[in-house]
């Protein structure tokens, strides 16, 4: 018996050694380390809780930042310190986001960003529709170092550039702030890379390239999913009114 088996036997240790074992092998080892990697972005990305409120001083974040949690209006002044809060997003209690409102003074708002951004899920970016014209510069200067951050890239959390105070006539619709926005990082990206070199030769101009080199800039060839939406953290009623925050509820939900 033992010897009737022998040459089966020995046919199926050849075959064991074969290519078509060794692929599936190897198949297998890439599927475990895929599912390893998986597991290790998802365990980042869900420790990563925190919604960042950024933008400039008077673009109405804070107000922004109440109206979101308690749906009243409040009188508000310009922040020096941070602010945060548990917001639900959704009738399920379980799914939350820890709100954080930074202040916008030049001052302070990259040393507060560089304290919370590691813990960025999601990044609100709040824009003065009726200031926008004549701050332009200043706005597509903070959002400049903020998509440069080498953690930022690194994370890529999710962008939403939101175009506030769109109850006033003469606010800027989110398509035009979008236009002008690429329009201006384009140019701060040629400065900055023809800034020149240090003694070292390393690069002065910024911590990293912005966009694709080669080509104007657009909010596409980031890393992160950046999109544009128009609300009023006022109302177009002013304190008496509801807040006009649908779409940034929304996008919240979304990104939760």
């Amino acid at each position: 018996m033992a010897g009737g088996l022998e040459p089966h036997l020995e046919a199926l240790r050849r075959e064991l050694r074969g290519p078509a074992v060794l692929s599936v092998l190897i198949a297998l080892i890439a599927v475990a380390i895929t599912f390893l990697i998986w597991r290790f972005v998802q365990g980042r990305r869900s420790s990563r809780k925190a919604v960042l409120l950024l933008g400039l001083c008077d673009a109405g974040k804070t107000l922004l930042f109440a109206r979101l949690l308690s749906g009243r209006y409040r009188d508000t002044q310009t922040s020096i310190t941070d602010s945060s809060a548990v917001y639900r997003v959704s009738r399920d209690k379980s799914t939350n986001v820890t709100l954080i409102d930074l202040p916008g003074h030049e001052s302070l708002r990259l040393q507060f960003l560089e304290r919370f951004k590691a813990a960025a899920r999601a990044i609100v970016f709040v824009v003065d529709s009726v200031a926008f014209q004549r701050e332009v510069k200043d706005v597509a200067e903070f959002l400049y170092q903020v998509l440069v951050d080498g953690t930022v890239l690194r994370n890529a959390p999710a962008l939403l550039v939101a175009c506030n105070k769109q109850d006033v006539t003469m606010a800027k619709s989110a398509k035009l702030i979008q236009q002008q926005l690429e329009k201006e990082l384009n140019t701060l990206r040629v400065t900055r890379s023809a800034a020149p070199t240090s003694l070292d030769g390393s690069a002065t101009g910024g911590p990293a390239q912005l966009g694709k080199k080669g080509k104007d800039f657009d909010f596409s060839q980031l890393p992160m999913k950046v999109e544009f939406v128009e609300c009023s953290a006022r109302g177009s009623k002013g304190e008496e009114g509801e807040a006009d925050l649908e779409a940034l509820e929304k996008w919240l939900v979304k990104v939760a």
